[in-house]
C-alpha cells in the first residue's frame, strides 16, 4: 500500500491506516507550502479526534472577527472562531508517521498528490490569484477581511505568530487594492510573491480506479471563499482509508469505488453551489458574471456525473463503511462527505 503525497490528507491516511493494521510507504512530492491556513473550530476539533492530539494548536494564533465588505452592501463585522496556521506548522504538529519502507510495485496507490496517469483535473472557470506578505496596522490583527472589487476580490488572512499574508483573486494585488475600502487602509506595507495559481474549483476525472484512488488536493480543489479546504481534505483522507479498509475485509472494490465518487462529487456540487451565491453578489460586471457562469457549468456537470453513478451503498461509522441495508433511493440526500 504506497501513499503518494506529504500533506495533511497523506498524512492522515496513513495515520488512519496503520492504525487498522494495514503497512503503508510513503512517496513525499515536493510541492510549495500554503503561508497561511485558517481553521475552523469544528475542522480543528476533527483534526484533534482523527490524530488522538487534545492539544492541537491550543496556542495557535486565534481570529475573533470577520469584517466583511462584499458587493454593494455596507461592510459588515461578524463573529469568527478560527486558528491561523502556515502549513508548514500545521504538519509539524500532526508529527511524521513512520512508514514501510518498500521495494518494488505496490498493490494500491493513493495519490494526495500529483496528477495520476489517465486523469485530468476538470477547471470550473479560469480566475488566478497571487499571494502578497503584508504589514498590518495593529488594530487588524485579531480579524480577516474579506472585500469584492469590480475585478475581483481580495482575502487578508493575519496571522501575528508568523507573517501577515493577502491572496487577490482576478487581479494582481496593487490594482485590486487601488479600490479597496476595508483592506487597503490596514496595510503598512506590502510585498508581492512572484507567479500565480489557480483559484477555480476543481475534480479530478476520474477519482478512482483499478488499483489506485486520488484523495486531497489531487482529488478536488475548493476556492479559497469556502475557508475550509484543510477540513475537507481531512474529510476526504477519512473515506480513502475507510475504502481501502473495506476492501481489504472483501468489500466488492466497484462498489467502494462508486461510493467514493458519489461522494466527492456530491461535495464538488455543494461547493460549487455555496460559490456561486458569493460571486452572483460579488460585483455587476463582466468578471464577475463570468465567475457565476463557469460555476453553474460546474454545477451541471456534476449533476451529470453523478445521475449516472448508483446511489450509495455503505454508510461511515467509526471510520468504517457499513453496507446499507437497502441503497438510498434519491440524489437529494446525498449530503456529506461522509
Amino acid at each position: 500500500m504506497a501513499i503518494v503525497g506529504d500533506g495533511t490528507a497523506a498524512r492522515c491516511c496513513a495515520h488512519l491506516l496503520k492504525q487498522a493494521g494495514i503497512g503503508v510507504s510513503r512517496e513525499q512530492k515536493d510541492r510549495p507550502r500554503v503561508p497561511a491556513i485558517m481553521i475552523s473550530d469544528a475542522s480543528a476539533e476533527l483534526i484533534r479526534d482523527v490524530f488522538g492530539k487534545p492539544e492541537f494548536f491550543q496556542g495557535a494564533a486565534r481570529i475573533s472577527k470577520r469584517l466583511v465588505g462584499w458587493g454593494d452592501a455596507a461592510p459588515v463585522e461578524l463573529e469568527h472562531s478560527a486558528i491561523v496556521v502556515s502549513e508548514r506548522r500545521l504538519l509539524e504538529e500532526l508529527g511524521e508517521i513512520d512508514c514501510e519502507t518498500t521495494s518494488g510495485q505496490p498493490d494500491f496507490c493513493i495519490h494526495a498528490s500529483g496528477t495520476p496517469p489517465g486523469t485530468v483535473m476538470a477547471r470550473f472557470g479560469a480566475r488566478s490569484a497571487t499571494a502578497a506578505r503584508v504589514v498590518l496596522k495593529q488594530e487588524a490583527r485579531a480579524e480577516c477581511r474579506v472585500e469584492s472589487v469590480p475585478e475581483g476580490w481580495l482575502f487578508l488572512i493575519p496571522n501575528a505568530q508568523e507573517e501577515d499574508w493577502l491572496l487577490a483573486i482576478g487581479g494582481d494585488p496593487e490594482t485590486l487594492l487601488g479600490r479597496s475600502r476595508i483592506i487597503a487602509p490596514v496595510l503598512d506595507g506590502i510585498e508581492v510573491m512572484p507567479g500565480e495559481f489557480s483559484t477555480c474549483p476543481g475534480i479530478l476525472s476520474p477519482l478512482c480506479g483499478g488499483e489506485w484512488l486520488a484523495c486531497g488536493s489531487a482529488a478536488a480543489a475548493f476556492d479559497p471563499i469556502c475557508g475550509d479546504g484543510t477540513a475537507n481534505a481531512i474529510r476526504e483522507a477519512i473515506l480513502a482509508a475507510a475504502v481501502i479498509r473495506g476492501i481489504a475485509a472483501g468489500e466488492p472494490a466497484g462498489h467502494l469505488f462508486e461510493h467514493y465518487q458519489t461522494r466527492l462529487m456530491g461535495a464538488m456540487r455543494r461547493h460549487l453551489s455555496m460559490c456561486s451565491q458569493f460571486y452572483a453578489t460579488g460585483g455587476s460586471g463582466s468578471w464577475w458574471r463570468e465567475q457565476t457562469a463557469s460555476l453553474q457549468e460546474g454545477f451541471d456537470w456534476c449533476g451529470a456525473r453523478l445521475e449516472s453513478i448508483p446511489p450509495p451503498r455503505y454508510r461511515l461509522q467509526d471510520y468504517e463503511l457499513r453496507r446499507l441495508q437497502e441503497p438510498s433511493g434519491s440524489r437529494a440526500g446525498q449530503s456529506t462527505i461522509i
